[in-house]
């Protein structure tokens, strides 16, 4: 049975998801799409910048993350000093980290979601008098909806586990920042195994059925 604190955790670890993946619906759709239908110098370059979080150890992410965003990063300096306001250790944290790490999986899979349309489609619609935008709005996202909606699942999942990143920039502080991944360490590093293990079913439970969504979605947009 998991008691209050380990609801405490779930219910954070939901709230950073959810907001986390969000942000990366917004910001990797737009990158997605640049990247499928644009040509520019650096874009390669850029591709790479965007897919390193996918590919590096967690706790490298969350390093980079405390270079720029902590106390004396070179972005963090400037939030304290003209807003007063540290993101380090706080919940706004590991939204952070987690919007990071699971931005390249919505990137990845929209990509190759908008690149999957085609081209015929999109033409018509130029012809039809629409901008490259509402062309876009109106026929490349719709049409790409699946994996996107795909990609938007699996960065949810992802968002839903991260824990080294997380750890880095938020800190493990009970009752404020200790997400379900941070709870369950906490847990087993303290010998409860009976609360660990509940919430490892669990964390497992909810992934796998995300990962069923993310699959059954990806299967039809093929």
């Amino acid at each position: 049975m998991l008691d209050e604190s380990a609801f405490f955790s779930l219910r954070l670890s939901l709230q950073v998801a959810v907001v986390a993946t969000f942000l990366v619906v917004l910001v990797g759709t737009g990158f997605a799409y640049l990247l499928a239908r644009k040509e520019f110098p650096g874009k390669e370059l850029l591709d790479i910048l965007l897919t390193l979080p996918l590919v590096l150890p967690p706790t490298v992410t969350g390093y980079y993350l405390v270079i720029a965003f902590g106390r004396n990063g070179f972005i963090g300096r400037y939030l304290h000093e003209w807003l007063d306001y540290s993101i380090m250790f706080t919940w706004h944290a590991a939204v952070l980290a987690s919007f990071v790490v699971a931005l390249p999986l919505m990137i990845k899979a929209g990509r190759a979601a908008i690149e999957s349309v085609d081209k015929n489609m999109i033409t018509a619609a130029y012809a039809l008098g629409h901008s490259e935008f509402s062309a876009a709005l109106h026929v490349t996202l719709p049409l790409a909806r699946r994996g996107l909606l795909a990609g938007a699942v699996l960065s949810f999942t992802r968002a839903l586990g991260e824990f080294g990143a997380t750890l880095m920039l938020a800190g493990n502080i009970p009752g404020k920042t200790d997400t379900m991944p941070l709870a369950i360490y906490s847990l087993a590093g303290s010998g409860d195994w009976h609360q660990a293990t509940g919430m490892v079913a669990l964390l497992t439970l909810m992934a796998g059925t995300f990962l069923f969504i993310a699959n059954m979605y990806s299967r039809k947009s093929r």
